[in-house]
């Protein structure tokens, strides 16, 4: 892989190229993956200032909630940045420890079953519309595909540093 986390939307264009929209957000591979990971593992967090993989999930379905938000308003052609946000805040006001992983992935499938009717929709045109996410001109799909990117990152995160 020639991009890391810190080149941002490059290295999540990386992560989720090739398929069709429709195909790199299957949830299957992702949730099976989740699936398998018992409730006192959903709890570990591999160094103590780092997220449990509870926090993680809630963290990728919050991501995506916020993400596809952006994408609505773009394929709209509404004239926005495509800003970030504190995902530190957000995990840290969240009660994603609390709750059990199985209520988590629910959320998680909700999400994506809503991202998925909402990719349906949009036309060829809407998603070459272009927006500015950073210094980044990006086209609709580009954004979206970043979503899975992003998910992806974080899927690989887990794999290696939480020994799973």
């Amino acid at each position: 892989m020639k991009y890391t986390p810190k080149d941002g939307f490059s290295y999540y264009f990386e992560l989720a190229k090739g398929d069709t929209l429709q195909s790199i957000f299957s949830v299957l591979p992702t949730l099976e993956f989740l699936q398998s990971i018992d409730e006192e593992k959903a709890k570990f967090r591999y160094k103590p200032n780092k997220w449990s993989i509870k926090q993680i999930v809630g963290h990728i379905t919050d991501h995506e909630r916020i993400k596809m938000f952006r994408a609505f308003q773009l394929s709209r052609n509404e004239k926005i940045q495509l800003w970030g946000y504190d995902q530190e805040f957000l995990v840290n006001n969240s009660r994603f420890n609390e709750l059990s992983m199985q209520l988590l992935l629910a959320d998680f499938l909700n999400v994506r079953k809503a991202s998925v009717s909402f990719i349906d929709t949009l036309s060829k045109d809407q998603l070459q519309r272009k927006g500015w996410a950073r210094q980044y001109k990006i086209t609709l799909e580009e954004f979206l595909r970043s979503i899975i990117g992003h998910e992806r990152h974080h899927i690989n995160i887990i794999r290696e540093k939480y020994c799973l």
